[in-house]
């Protein structure tokens, strides 16, 4: 792929992740806002002054964070204290890169984090974990491990979900996986799959993963040159293809994980030749 087609794939994904990543937390910048502020430098009014700080400030911390993957990078405190400290400059300055020293409630969730004299120690016990990875887990599903008990633990009073999303897609581009970003339109899915794996179920939040995954390697593949992959709508694709299946199945089989397909805004995109391959496969299971 022309390095300069790579270059305008990652400023796009930039723009997305900053913008999705700011609106779980209820950033109010729409993604044409988030571009205007980023490339062109513009103040939107009716704005905070707040909400322009998190897009920038999540910037320095996303060209950080690149600065930082290679092959051979080992995730440490320091860095992850690190890209904090971007996230909340000139927001949270007293508290900028800095492990929190009291208790904290988290609305919504299932879970009391544990007591702020516990946290130093917990984070390291997770960042041991994910550098040994004693379980031999694949770099997904080790990923996502990291991602759920760092917001287990809660670190920060602020903050928390802009860092482990940084750096648990720091895990993933170290080994050369494109980032798992998580969209705002899935915010309840994602809340929902953070308290299921607080109970020990992972299946949610690693289908979430490997999906968000999925989504930004398909964009890449997208543009190959010699690419022959025609991902639709699903509507769309129901309309032109003669398919066995509705437009409500398939879409439950792209959420489910069980064809490839990836998610543009709320709409499902696949392709004819996945729903081609689900069917064969069934078929094997069968005569088996």
């Amino acid at each position: 792929m022309p390095e300069i087609a790579v270059r305008k794939i990652r400023e796009a994904l930039a723009i997305e992740w900053i913008y999705n990543s700011n609106s779980i937390e209820g950033n109010t910048l729409t993604l044409r806002e988030t571009q205007m502020v980023l490339q062109d430098g513009i103040t939107i009014k009716g704005k905070s002054l707040r909400e322009h700080f998190e897009a920038k400030n999540h910037e320095k911390a996303l060209n950080y964070l690149y600065k930082l993957s290679n092959v051979n990078y080992k995730i440490n405190s320091s860095d992850i204290l690190s890209i904090h400290a971007l996230i909340l400059n000139s927001i949270e300055d007293d508290y900028a890169g800095r492990l929190r020293n009291s208790g904290v409630r988290i609305s919504g969730a299932n879970f009391i984090p544990p007591n702020a004299q516990k946290v130093s120690g917990l984070l390291d016990e997770l960042i041991e974990f994910v550098v040994k990875n004693p379980l031999k887990l694949n770099d997904i599903e080790l990923a996502t491990v990291f991602h759920h008990r760092f917001v287990w633990i809660h670190p920060f009073f602020d903050g928390n979900g802009r860092t482990v999303r940084l750096a648990m897609n720091l895990l993933l581009l170290k080994v050369g996986y494109t980032p798992a970003i998580i969209l705002k339109n899935d915010r309840k899915k994602y809340y929902t799959a953070l308290n299921n794996a607080n109970n020990g179920n992972y299946e949610k939040l690693m289908l979430l993963m490997a999906q968000a995954v999925e989504r930004t390697l398909n964009i890449y593949l997208n543009a190959l040159p010699d690419s022959n992959t025609n991902y639709q709508e699903i509507s769309n694709l129901v309309e032109e293809a003669n398919l066995p299946y509705g437009m409500e199945y398939i879409s439950l089989l792209a959420r489910q994980g069980k064809i490839d397909a990836y998610k543009e805004g709320r709409n499902w995109l696949t392709s004819e030749e996945a729903v081609n391959n689900y069917i064969k496969t069934r078929k094997r299971i069968r005569k088996l």
